[in-house]
């Protein structure tokens, strides 16, 4: 006997169908929707193209505002960067030990505290002591200038950045040697001789003994005597500063570490070792560029985002004139309108032709404005060499942007021109 065999329904396959069928009619409704936009677009070259001009200058204005900040604040940290790229200064604030004849004297840093932290922390690639005093000058034919000297290490040269414009710093051998040496800084040098090439051979007498100038330098960038380097000063080799001083104490010690972001952990480092090796009441002090580099960094970027703002304003005023703009479209195509809901046309299907309108409109002025936005600092990298940075971040910022306007402003002309009575559209002459 034949067994009956039960077909199931195919329910599956006719969900899967209906989903299919829908998804082929949104995307021909789509392509018409935008077929018609650039229609549109075409019929109304020149209205278009004036309104466009608005969302042009936003966006190009978005992309030069975030470049002109990435800029500057390049710019600011490179500055203060200049001064000692990675450098730690440590500065003997106050504290007192007994001395001979149980007087206080001063409980200051020493070499030895140098060296014990160059043996203990990692990374210190250069390390100078100094010592400064004040002193008279001799130039012979009873000349004489204010000067300050500063006895340093030829690392110091490393340490604060220093520029050689003229000759050469002292090395380790004038150090060893005790050589009566010294490098002078450019303004000083022009004061004295006129010019850095002049002043270097040139002999000076501090306290009665000839020192011979070997080279001039400045500061890798200008700190307009905010530093320790002063328009009159000398730098001369630190035994033999000693000579003139009679004293091992120093008040201030330098060091730089290979990577920058070990520059806070080697300075807490640092002043413990040396608050150890001290009295507990004696103060001492580590002092980066880091908190400097932290602030001008918040700085610029405050004034990136005011400048971000005057050019967010822009691009609303511009969406203003493409809600305008597409107003009047909208009233220009009334009886358009009526025959396309005479034809069957649903409102949202109107309300969505509108939209995409505004929105192509609003993105194709935002497209050309980011592109000469970007075209300005990477043509300049180009034929000048300058490092400008860039960051496409602000590309798709002005790029959103765009279309966050086109919507929002174009949002109720699509709503008006959905809203309209077919039957008296059609009376529209």
């Amino acid at each position: 006997m034949a067994t009956a065999t039960t077909q199931k329904p195919m329910v599956n396959d006719t969900s899967t169908f209906d989903a299919t069928l829908r998804s082929a009619n949104s995307t021909i409704a789509l392509r018409e929707t935008v077929k018609l936009a650039i229609d549109s677009f075409k019929a109304s070259k020149a209205r278009f193209l004036l309104t466009m001009l608005g969302m042009v200058i936003g966006s190009a204005s978005i992309v030069l505002v975030v470049t002109v900040g990435l800029t500057g604040k390049q710019y600011a940290l490179d500055q203060i960067s200049g001064i000692g790229p990675n450098m730690i200064e440590m500065q003997f604030v106050g504290g007192t030990v007994a001395g001979p004849d149980n007087t206080a004297v001063a409980d200051s840093m020493t070499r030895e505290d140098m060296t014990a932290v160059i043996d203990q922390v990692p990374g210190i690639i250069a390390s100078s002591p100094m010592l400064e005093f004040h002193d008279r000058i001799s130039m012979g034919s009873g000349v004489t200038k204010d000067t300050m000297l500063l006895g340093v290490s030829p690392q110091y040269k490393q340490v604060r950045n220093l520029k050689i414009l003229a000759g050469r710093f002292f090395d380790d051998q004038d150090s060893a040697a005790h050589t009566k040496v010294a490098d002078i800084v450019l303004p000083f040098a022009k004061e004295l001789y006129g010019s850095p090439d002049a002043a270097v051979g040139k002999t000076l007498s501090i306290s009665g003994i000839p020192f011979t100038i070997i080279g001039v330098f400045k500061e890798g960038t200008e700190t307009f005597g905010q530093s320790e380097i002063s328009n009159q000063t000398m730098l001369i080799p630190y035994p033999v500063a000693r000579y003139f001083q009679g004293t091992d104490n120093l008040k201030q010690i330098f060091f730089t570490v290979a990577n920058s972001i070990d520059v806070e952990p080697s300075a807490k480092r640092i002043l413990d070792i040396i608050k150890a090796r001290h009295r507990p009441s004696s103060v001492y002090h580590a002092e980066t560029l880091t908190e400097i580099l932290s602030v001008m960094g918040k700085i610029a970027n405050a004034l990136t985002y005011v400048l971000l703002a005057a050019a967010f304003i822009t691009l609303v005023v511009s969406g203003v004139g493409i809600m305008n703009s597409m107003l009047a479209n909208v009233q220009s195509r009334l009886r358009e309108i009526g025959i396309r809901k005479a034809l069957g046309a649903t409102s949202r299907e109107i309300r969505l032709q509108f939209l995409t309108e505004a929105v192509f409109l609003s993105l194709s002025g935002g497209v050309v404005g980011t592109a000469l936005g970007l075209a300005v600092p990477l043509s300049l990298n180009f034929f000048t060499g300058a490092a400008i940075p860039t960051t496409w971040w602000s590309a798709v910022i002005a790029l959103m942007t765009s279309v966050v306007v086109g919507v929002i402003f174009g949002t109720l002309p699509a709503n008006r021109a959905a809203g309209l009575d077919p039957v008296e559209t059609l009376k529209y002459e």
